[in-house]
């Protein structure tokens, strides 16, 4: 594999787990916020 090609992969490898944490990141936001107007309480399972 030429260098070029590596280094290309590692970029989209991280690009990728940049993404996928961000998104996870606002997934936790929006059920928060969700079960916070839901119920009136803060979600089980610590402070978030």
């Amino acid at each position: 594999m030429p260098q070029n090609e590596m280094v290309k992969r590692l970029m989209w490898m991280g690009f990728i787990a940049g993404l996928e944490s961000l998104a996870s990141i606002v997934a936790i936001r929006i059920a928060v916020t969700l079960w916070r107007r839901i119920y009136g309480e803060d979600p089980p399972g610590g402070d978030r």
